[in-house]
Parts: structure tokens; sequence; C-alpha cells
């Protein structure tokens, strides 16, 4: 098999699904944690304070993994880059299963989290195994697995963790991943990129293209803002959900997650509008629904059927919005050039990632002192700020017009 990526003008009819499935399987480690950070920091000896750590550790990971890792796309071979980083994973995956004591999982959340961005040098290596008329597509397809793989790990870990335990579910993880890696590393077609520049360079290269493209700039802080919201919904929901005013058991709020993957469903039907050169058509439409999803919630009174109904509604909405603005941005920015396309993803996703920390932490706070109407106000200002930062693009591009 010749695994030059000149021989592959279009892409094989198993490459979309393959790097679909790897990303959502990869991806899906980041949130394994979230809803097992009671067991997990009681089984640990963590004190209910530090039990955040076990989150918090994984996204700084994740984050330093986005600016110090993702860019390497551009200067290795990405096929090694890739499964490298998987095996590192699975590593950190097998530390985390077998873990007594707390400064080794929190060690190892830290190395998760640093090696799951391979999902961010596998998109954009899709990117560039598709022609130009279709990359929308080959993107929306891709990142439908990975949204597929957020939504998912959070009930798959309650489901595995009540049957067996939480050590099982790093463990069985660790288990999907050897078997990823070498699917991968067997069947990709290899991607040698053209830059010969050094790794420091390479990363002094990251604050010029910051500074000299607007159109990053832009798409990454509309994304911010709508995954800011993303993070505080699916934050503060469950909390909500486990209130005496619904009082649902975690099997009920496992349930519930569930309902976001629906909205991962339009990240093809995404692709194929930015295909069409519907962008800022659908980037618009992708920011009005995540404002309609906080509205909805307020539709009924809390604690009712009715209420419920229009959670499990907004949840989707809510999903498919972001889903939708962040297949957008990729597509778009996939288009600045093949040659710093790791980059460009790298600094999107960091500073959307950012936005998602943000969301997170204040999703937290406000329900505290202000339950879900200080939540929700706050979540529904992000995606109309992103729709105000918007506007003024469609100014300035009907003025230059």
């Amino acid at each position: 098999m010749n695994r030059n990526v000149s021989a592959v003008p279009t892409p094989p009819a198993w490459l979309t699904p393959l790097l679909a499935a790897a990303c959502g399987l990869v991806v899906a480690n980041l949130y394994y944690a979230q809803p097992l950070a009671g067991p997990i920091s009681q089984s640990l000896g963590l004190s209910p304070q530090l039990a955040g750590l076990i989150v918090t550790m994984t996204q700084v990971g994740y984050g330093l993994g986005l600016l110090l890792i993702v860019p390497l796309g551009d200067l290795l071979e990405n096929r090694r880059l890739v499964t490298a980083q998987i095996v590192a994973v699975t590593a950190a995956l097998l530390l985390a299963a077998f873990s007594t004591h707390a400064l080794p999982f929190l060690a190892a959340a830290w190395l998760i989290g640093i090696g799951s961005v391979a999902v961010q040098v596998m998109v954009p290596f899709a990117a560039h195994f598709a022609p130009e008329h279709m990359r929308g597509q080959v993107v929306g397809n891709v990142m439908s697995g990975l949204m597929f793989g957020i939504m998912l790990a959070r009930p798959v870990a309650s489901f595995v963790a009540d049957l067996l335990s939480w050590h099982a579910v790093f463990a069985l993880s660790a288990a999907v991943m050897v078997l990823l890696a070498t699917v991968l590393w067997r069947t990709l077609p290899e991607r040698r990129p053209e830059q010969r520049i050094g790794y420091l360079a390479l990363l002094a290269s990251l604050g010029r293209l910051w500074r000299n493209t607007p159109a990053l700039r832009r798409r990454a802080l509309y994304q911010a803002c709508l995954f800011a919201a993303f993070s505080l919904f699916w934050t503060v929901t469950p909390l909500l959900l486990a209130s005496p005013a619904f009082g649902l058991s975690q099997s009920g709020i496992a349930l519930f997650a569930l309902v976001g993957v629906a909205g991962a469903l339009c990240a093809p039907v995404a692709g194929r509008l930015a295909d069409r050169g519907l962008t800022r058509a659908g980037s618009a439409t992708a920011m009005v629904l995540v404002a309609a999803a906080f509205a909805l919630t307020h539709l009924a009174p809390a604690g009712s059927h009715t209420a419920l109904t229009l959670l499990v509604l907004a949840g989707v909405v809510l999903d498919a919005g972001v889903t939708a603005n962040l297949v957008l941005g990729q597509r778009l920015i996939y288009m600045l050039g093949a040659e710093q396309r790791s980059r460009l993803n790298g600094l999107y996703m960091a500073t959307f990632f950012a936005g998602g920390a943000i969301g997170s932490t204040l999703g937290a706070w406000a329900y505290a002192h202000g339950g879900w109407t200080l939540a929700s106000s706050i979540g529904l200002a992000l995606p109309l700020a992103a729709l105000l930062y918007f506007s003024t693009e469609a100014r300035q591009e009907c003025a230059a017009t």
C-alpha cells in the first residue's frame, strides 16, 4: 500500500468514518472523570475542596497540548504523531486505572489531557485529504464523531462505574486505545508536512499567526462564547436536576446527558452548508440557537414535567448550535493555508477551550449564588455577545462591498 499523501487526492471511503470514530474514542478520555469526581476523590483520599483537581488537571493538560503538541502536525509526519499520542494516552489511562493515591492519579489526569490532543491533529489531517468542494462535509463528519464522544463519555462512565468500578472505566478505555493505535498505524496514509523549521520557531510563529489572521481571531472568539455557554449548561444542569425541584437520581442525570448526542448530528449538515458558501448565515443561526436554548428553560415552572421536557429540548438545541458553529469555523480556518493548518487549529481550539473553562467556573459560581436564574442569564448573555461581535463583521463586509 502506498502511504504517501500525494497518492490520495480524495479521501478513501473508509478514512472519514475511521477518523470520526477515532476522534470520538480519544476525546472521551477527557470526560470520563467528570461524573466520577466524587467516588474517585473519596477512594483516593482527596478532600471535597480538592476534588475539582480531578477534572482541572485534565483540562490543564489538554490546554497545554493544544499549544505545544498540536502545532507539531505542521512539522512531523502525522500518522506517527497521532499513534504516538494515543500510546501516551494508553499509558496514562493505565496509571489512572491502577492508582490508589491522589498524586499518581492527578499526574495521570494531566497526561491524559496532553495525549488526548491527538484528536486535534486528526481533524486537520482529514481536511488535508479532502478536496476543496467537500472539505466542510469531511470536517463535519469527523467532528460529529468527536461530539458523539464528548456527549457519550459521561453517561458511559457513570454506567460502567455503577456496574464495575471507576478503575474499570480507565482500564477498559486503555484496552480500546491499544486497539485503536494498532488500527490507525496499520491503515492511515502518511502525511509529511513541508515545513522545515525548528520546534521553537514553530511555537514562536503562533503569536504571529494570531496577530495576522483576523478571521482566526473572530472565529475563535465566537466559538469561545458559545463553548462557554455549552460548558455552563452541562456543568449546572446536573446540579439543577439533582436539586429538590427535579430530584433525579444519578442514573436519571446520566440519561439526560444522552440527549446532547442528538445535537452532534448537525455537524455534517453544518459542513455541507459551509461547502455551499453559507458560513455567515449558518453562524448567525447557530448563535441564535444557543441563545434560544437558555430562553426555553424559562417557559415552564421549575420541577414540572414540562420544564424537564424543555430542558431536554434546550440541551439538543444548544449542542446543535455549538457543534454547527464549531464546524463552520474549522472549515473557514482550514482554507487559510495547508502548511499552517495544525497551528491554526491549535490556536482556535485553545481559545474556545479557555472559554469553556471560564463558562464552567462561572456556571458553578452563579448557580451557588443565584440558582438557575442567574446561571441561565449568563448563559444567554454569552451567545448574544458573540452575535453582537458577529454583527460588526457583517457591517464591515457590507461596507467593503
